[in-house]
C-alpha cells in the first residue's frame, strides 16, 4: 500500500459553507467535491490502473489517444484523427499539435510509443497491459522475448502507427482506458505521487485516505473545467457520505443500496437523483465442466429456478434491469426485445427431470464476504431449494473466491463484472470465448465452437452494422446455452446538490471529466 507525506491544507479550507443550514445552503468554495470514492487511488501512475478509484483519478490529469464521453462514446483526445487500413491491421494516429504537458514539455509521436513501452515492460510490473496486447509483438515484449514492440512506429512528431497482429476494429476503445494514458519520456521514481500529464486537471495534494484536490491546467489545449478545483474526497462509510452530502460539505454522493427506496420516496430527495444504466452486469456463472452443469437442461432449469426480479428489487432496491443475455442495454448488439428467463419452478423441476435428476441435485454456490451479495447468495439458495437444488454455500474473501473459480474448483459463482469499455466485445470475448477460459474471465469454461466463431468474426470485422449483428447472434447463443444465471445490468445512483450544475453521471466510469461542471452561486 502506498503511503504519502502530511500536507499542512486541510480539507475544512476547502469547504467552507456560507451557513450550517446544510444541502439547501450554496457553498462560498469554489471546489466540486466528490465524495464517490470510498478507498485511496492504488497510484497516480497509469501503467498501475486497476481499479475505478484510481482509473478515475488518472482520468483527469492523464490523456490517452482517444477518450469516452460520459455517455460512453469515443472521442479524439491526444490524437486528432486516425486511419485505419482496408485490411483492419494498421492504424494512423495523427496528433495534436501544441499540446503540453503540465511541466511545460512538448507532447510529440515518441511519446506514445515510450508510454506503450514502459506499460508493457516486463519491470513495470503494471499487470493491467493487456488493453495494448492487440499490437504487433506487444506479447513478445512483455514476455521479454523481444527488445521493442515491432508494431509501433513513429512516422514524425506528429504520426504514429500502430500495426496489430490481427483486425480489432474496437481498438480506439481500448486506446481510451486509464493504462493507455500518455506519460513523459523521464519520469522520476515519486511519480505515482507526483504525477505529470497533459490533461485538465493537475494533482497538487493528496492526504492518503482523505482527500486528493486538484486544481485547473491553465495551459491546458483543449476547454478548460469552469471552476479553479476539484476535490475527491474518501470516505468508507456510507453513512458517513451521506450525512456529509446533506450537510452540503460534498456536491456528489453514491446511494447507498440500503437507502435506495428511502431516497426515491421523498420529494425533496428524489429531485437530487441521477441514474446511470453502468455497464455492470451481475451473474452467477455456472461451471458448465462440473458434474450435472454440464448439460444445458440442467443450466436453464437453474434459471427457471431463480425469482431474479423479486432479489433485485428487494435487496438492491430495484436498481437494475433484468438480464436477457450478457450484452447491457446501453450498447449496440443487445436485444432489448428477447425476455429474460422467466420464474418457474415447475419448469425448473421438468428440466431437471428430462437431464436424469428427478430427485434434485446438490452444487456448491461460492460468493464473496460483502454484505449485498451475500444476501443475493442467500436468496438464490433459498430459490433454488423450491426446485429440488441443495446450493452449499461457499463464502470467502474476494481474492480466494475468485482463485477458486479461476481453477474451476467452483460449481456456481456469485459475481459481477463491470466493462472495461465501452463495447459488447467486452461482455462476450472475456466472459464466454473458450480463449478466456479460467483465468482469462471465462469461470464458466464455457467451449462452443459455433460462439467462439462468430464472437471472433465481430473482433475483425469493421463494419458496424455487420458486428452489431454478430454481437447479437452471439448473445443469442449465449442465452439459449445459459452458462450463467443472468440476473441482472446495475443501475449506479446518485445525488447531486442543487447548485452544481452540469454534471451528468458517466455510463463507464473514466468518462465525466469535470470540464463543465460548475457551481452556481445563485442557487438558493
Amino acid at each position: 500500500m502506498f503511503r504519502f507525506r502530511a500536507h499542512t491544507v486541510t480539507l475544512v479550507a476547502l469547504t467552507v459553507l456560507t451557513a450550517c443550514g446544510g444541502s439547501d445552503t450554496t457553498p462560498k468554495r469554489g471546489a466540486i467535491v466528490d465524495s464517490r470514492d470510498t478507498y485511496d487511488p492504488r497510484s497516480f501512475d497509469p501503467a498501475l490502473s486497476t481499479d475505478v478509484p484510481t482509473g478515475r483519478a488518472v482520468g483527469y490529469v492523464f490523456e490517452g489517444l482517444t477518450r469516452f464521453s460520459p455517455d460512453a462514446q469515443v472521442e479524439p483526445a491526444l490524437a486528432s484523427s486516425w486511419t485505419v487500413s482496408p485490411d483492419g491491421r494498421i492504424w494512423r494516429f495523427t496528433l495534436r499539435q501544441n499540446v503540453k504537458f503540465h511541466d511545460g514539455s512538448a507532447f510529440t509521436a515518441q511519446h506514445v510509443v515510450s508510454s506503450f513501452t514502459r506499460v508493457l515492460d516486463p519491470k513495470t510490473r503494471g499487470g493491467r497491459g493487456w488493453p495494448l496486447f492487440p499490437i504487433a509483438g506487444a506479447n513478445d515484449f512483455a514476455a521479454g522475448k523481444a527488445a521493442s514492440i515491432s508494431g509501433l512506429k513513429v512516422e514524425n512528431d506528429s504520426i504514429v502507427v500502430v500495426t496489430l497482429t490481427e483486425p480489432f476494429a474496437i481498438f480506439p476503445k481500448l486506446l481510451a482506458m486509464p493504462v493507455a494514458s500518455i506519460v513523459p519520456t523521464t519520469i522520476g521514481a515519486d511519480f505515482g505521487e507526483k504525477p505529470i500529464g497533459t490533461g485538465p486537471w493537475k494533482m497538487v495534494e493528496w492526504k492518503h485516505d482523505d482527500f486528493v484536490r486538484f486544481i485547473r491546467n491553465e495551459t491546458y489545449w483543449g476547454t478548460k473545467p469552469l471552476e479553479d478545483s476539484l476535490v475527491a474526497r474518501i470516505i468508507p462509510e456510507p453513512s458517513t457520505a451521506v450525512a456529509e452530502f446533506e450537510s452540503g460539505n460534498v456536491d456528489i454522493l453514491y446511494i447507498p443500496e440500503a437507502e435506495t427506496r428511502q431516497w426515491e420516496q421523498t420529494e425533496e430527495k428524489k429531485a437530487l437523483l441521477q441514474a446511470a444504466p453502468v455497464l455492470r452486469l451481475w451473474y452467477v456463472a455456472l461451471n458448465t465442466t462440473r458434474g450435472p452443469l454440464a448439460d444445458v437442461r440442467v443450466r436453464r432449469a437453474i434459471n427457471h429456478a431463480i425469482d431474479t426480479r423479486a432479489i433485485l428489487t428487494q435487496l438492491l432496491g430495484g436498481r437494475g434491469r433484468l438480464a436477457a443475455g450478457i450484452i447491457p442495454p446501453a450498447l449496440d448488439g443487445s436485444d432489448t426485445t428477447r425476455a429474460p428467463y422467466a420464474h418457474d419452478v415447475a419448469k425448473a423441476k421438468q428440466l431437471l427431470t428430462e437431464a436424469g435428476f428427478p430427485g434434485g441435485l446438490t452444487v456448491k454456490l461460492w460468493c464473496s464476504q460483502d454484505a449485498t451479495q451475500s444476501r443475493v447468495a442467500q436468496a438464490i439458495q433459498g430459490y433454488l431449494k423450491e426446485a429440488g437444488i441443495t446450493a452449499e454455500l461457499v463464502q470467502r474473501e474476494s481474492a480466494s473466491m475468485r482463485e477458486a473459480a479461476r481453477k474451476g474448483d467452483a460449481d456456481l459463482v456469485l459475481k459481477d463484472w463491470y466493462a472495461d469499455y465501452p463495447d459488447a466485445e467486452n461482455f462476450l470475448y472475456p466472459l464466454l470465448h473458450s480463449a478466456n477460459a479460467g483465468v482469462g474471465g471465462n469461470v464458466s469454461f464455457f467451449r462452443n465452437a459455433a460462439f467462439d466463431s462468430v464472437v471472433t468474426a465481430s473482433r475483425r470485422e469493421t463494419d458496424i452494422t455487420k458486428r452489431t449483428a454478430l454481437y447479437v447472434r452471439a448473445d443469442s447463443m449465449a442465452f439459449a446455452q445459459a452458462p450463467m444465471v443472468f440476473l441482472w445490468f446495475y443501475n449506479e445512483l446518485y445525488a447531486v446538490q442543487p447548485w452544481l450544475k452540469n454534471w451528468s453521471a458517466p455510463t463507464i466510469f473514466n468518462g465525466q471529466r469535470m470540464i463543465g461542471a460548475r457551481i452556481d452561486h445563485s442557487t438558493p
